[in-house]
């Protein structure tokens, strides 16, 4: 399977766990589908028959509320049946909204009160620098949560302690909750930011595949330093009428919205 067709699959399963579920965040999970696909396709070292080895790379969902798309890809990747996707956001399920770490093979943290997910990955990174391991560890964090105080303090920490095995990856799409970011705290000059606390910095479009696999895969950017990917996305990416639309931030497709948000996703072309 390639990284866009990985992608495709994300964003149905998404879309039919949120409907199901009639939970919220799917324009979220939208944005981010093909981070994930070239990130469990092509990047990560991970085993999905030894979910806990030792030497697997870290990764970590930040913005939590997106846990959908993980649990998808981690289902596309045989860590666990695809089939349970169906029990997401249902009294019992271990599959909550937000994503959850407990009883879930390949998800290493629950997240979602918005600003851990970084400072986690930081001792993480710091952690396998003590120990002398290989291992890397990436974040994906929304670009609503870098209003977040927590999050400069590990970014500052980390540039510090020279972690480049540390690599952040932000969904810059631009919207966060209810509102345009730049409407709500305005992050531009975003690059800069992090070059100034002595981060390498990488902006790539977030839905192209290739730019993504080459990106990544030439981590770390500089050594001795952390990386930031900016991922230029769009919210929604995918179904024409969720895209650049704050309103999927928080509902879910039923009934004809539904129909055609599958069948729009069923054209998308995988070539």
């Amino acid at each position: 399977m390639t990284a866009l067709e990985l992608a495709k699959r994300i964003r149905i399963h998404a879309v039919k766990m949120t409907a199901h579920g009639k939970s919220s965040h799917v324009g979220s999970v939208l944005s981010i589908a093909d981070i994930l696909a070239v990130l469990y396709n092509d990047i990560l070292r991970v085993k999905p028959a030894q979910p806990d080895w030792k030497d697997r790379d870290r990764f970590i969902l930040s913005k939590g509320h997106a846990g959908a798309g993980v649990y998808a890809v981690l289902a596309e990747k045989e860590f666990f049946p695809t089939e349970i996707l169906n029990t997401h956001c249902q009294n019992g399920s271990s599959f909550s909204g937000h994503i959850s770490h407990l009883g879930i093979p390949g998800v290493e943290l629950s997240t979602g009160s918005l600003g851990h997910g970084l400072s986690v990955g930081v001792g993480l990174a710091l952690a396998a620098k003590m120990d002398k391991k290989d291992y890397r560890t990436f974040v994906v964090m929304s670009d609503g949560e870098c209003d977040e105080g927590s999050n400069w303090e590990a970014i500052l920490f980390s540039s510090h302690h020279k972690l480049d095995n540390l690599i952040a990856i932000i969904d810059y799409n631009k919207i966060q909750s209810i509102a345009p970011v730049k409407d709500t705290i305005g992050l531009e000059p975003f690059a800069d930011k992090f070059i100034s606390f002595g981060w390498n910095v990488s902006t790539v479009d977030g839905h192209n595949i290739d730019d993504l696999k080459h990106t990544l895969s030439a981590v770390p950017l500089c050594k001795n330093k952390p990386s930031v990917i900016i991922a230029n996305t769009i919210k929604g990416k995918g179904i024409s009428f969720m895209e650049n639309k704050v309103l999927w931030h928080y509902r879910s497709p039923q009934g004809e919205e539904l129909e055609r948000a599958l069948k729009e996703l069923e054209t998308l072309h995988t070539k």
